[in-house]
């Protein structure tokens, strides 16, 4: 998030009184500092190799989120001159949770300001097998295959309603979420769908849509079974060459077998089945969770949900034995509500849930599909508030210059069609950074990033012209003990 030029030290108010988050003092920014290298150093020793470089970025990013030395923005007061410094955040997408608190709002009201028309919709959620997941885990292609097969049954199985309803070429649409975690830090690559409860047709003036009575029980199994007919001639073969390759797993893989086997947690009661709800070889789908179309609060949150970060800084806590504990939402299988971790153990876990690059996590089809020749009819029409200029989710693409008050951005420069910068850190964080106390408003300066001018205006201020710094490896294990890679023959047996 961002900086205080003159350093305040007092809580912010609602609203107002804005002021840096300094995630260097949370638990997970220190754990990080102080394991990232002895982490590093026993995956390269006892591995012989290192983890992917996006994975090795996702850590670095989040190392320098939210530091004051690493660039800022300059925000002053129209009114009274009062400045503040805003600092750069990293944008991960992995598990910084300012930054994906930010992406989940963002999305959630894009989502349900500009795409998700004023219709009844329901949430399908898939989820796969064991062995299924890991496969998806290790190649993004293998995603966007599996969710395009279970989307083609639901709208199936839509389509098929509608024409018994008398409709003529009826169209379906879906937003898609790929959510890569479990509740308790565990590989679990599964999709959250949010589907209107009807499809769209054309007649004469337009496009109109077609309510669909809801699901049974029985359809949903209908729906499932058209699923998974589908995917297992496309799983079944990527397993039986994941088994045939005799070679050991990279780091990341270990670590992302090891977390699907380590944390699972507990079934629901069998005497509790949930309705809508279908089971089948390791596939289950849920269609349980109904939105009305009145109820915009509803999808934005059911929007939320399925955007929403993997990680929870409120549930880490520090154990005086130099161990974490992460509460849990529900239950493992052996009945415990807590993880507890060795920090490189939580590094590894955090490891295992970095999206690779260009794999998109929110996903969309049919109607709401960006080349479907229908969106323009069905999605809202854009809104015709003009966005100011964002500065505090990343740094500018290109050094900036120096702006005055005169020639601050005041219309959409980047991306109009997401949330205001200002607006969004206020739905997250609950603070204003554009509202001064004194009841103006500020505008933005300058964007700085040359080490240079940062570490000048930082120094006469009195705040730290560098980063919090990096404790060094103190890993000292020789290659010939026993770690989690010995393990790994175990873990690829238990995939089967």
């Amino acid at each position: 998030m961002g900086g205080d030029a003159a350093a305040r030290s007092g809580p912010a108010a609602p609203g107002l009184g804005y002021r840096r988050r300094e995630p260097e003092r949370t638990l997970l920014h220190s754990t990080v500092r102080e394991h990232w290298k002895t982490f590093l150093a026993e995956t390269e020793e006892r591995a012989g190799a290192s983890l992917p470089r996006f994975v090795v970025g996702e850590f670095e990013r989040y190392l320098g989120c939210g530091i004051l030395a690493n660039g800022f923005a300059r925000v002053r007061c129209t009114a009274c001159g009062d400045e503040l410094l805003v600092a750069f955040s990293c944008k991960g997408r992995g598990f910084c949770p300012s930054c994906t608190t930010r992406r989940m709002h963002d999305t959630s009201a894009h989502l349900v300001e500009r795409v998700i028309p004023r219709v009844p919709v329901r949430q399908w959620v898939l989820s796969l097998p064991r062995w299924a997941r890991f496969l998806l885990a290790r190649d993004p292609a293998l995603i966007t295959r599996v969710l395009d097969l279970a989307l083609r049954g639901v709208f199936a199985w839509q389509r098929l309603g509608a024409r018994r309803a008398g409709a003529r070429d009826p169209r379906a649409g879906a937003v898609s979420f790929v959510q890569r975690f479990g509740g308790a830090l565990n590989l679990n690559v599964h999709f959250h769908c949010v589907i209107p409860d009807g499809v769209f047709v054309r007649e004469e003036g337009g496009v109109r849509f077609l309510p669909l009575p809801p699901p049974s029980d029985e359809d949903v199994l209908a729906v499932l079974r058209r699923i998974v007919s589908r995917l297992e001639p496309l799983l079944r073969p990527q397993l039986e060459a994941a088994r045939a390759d005799a070679r050991p797993l990279d780091p990341l893989g270990a670590a992302q077998v090891e977390a699907m086997q380590s944390s699972r947690t507990a079934q629901p009661d069998a005497g509790r089945a949930k309705k809508r709800a279908a089971y089948l070889g390791g596939f289950s789908l849920h269609a349980g969770v109904h939105i009305h179309e009145n109820d915009r609060e509803g999808l934005a949150h059911l929007c939320g949900y399925g955007a929403r970060p993997p990680f929870s800084q409120e549930r880490l806590s520090a154990l005086p034995d130099g161990r974490l504990s992460y509460r849990l939402k529900r239950p493992l299988h052996d009945g415990r509500a807590t993880l507890l971790l060795e920090p490189t153990e939580l590094l590894r876990r955090l490891a295992t849930l970095v999206p690779p690059p260009r794999a998109h996590l929110s996903r969309y089809h049919g109607v709401f599909a960006p080349a479907s020749r229908w969106r323009q009819e069905v999605v809202p029409p854009p809104d015709a508030i003009a966005s100011p200029g964002h500065c505090d989710a990343a740094p500018p693409p290109a050094p900036a210059p120096a702006a005055t008050e005169a020639t601050a951005p005041a219309g959409p420069t980047r991306n109009p069609r997401r949330i205001p910068w200002a607006e969004l850190l206020l739905r997250v964080f609950r603070a204003d950074v554009l509202a001064c106390s004194c009841g103006g408003r500020r505008v933005v300066l300058a964007y700085l990033t040359d080490p240079g001018p940062v570490k000048a205006i930082l120094a006469h201020l009195g705040l730290p012209a560098t980063g919090p710094p990096l404790a060094p490896a103190r890993f000292t294990a020789g290659p010939a003990e026993s770690g989690w890679q010995d393990e790994v023959p175990e873990l690829q047996q238990s995939l089967r």
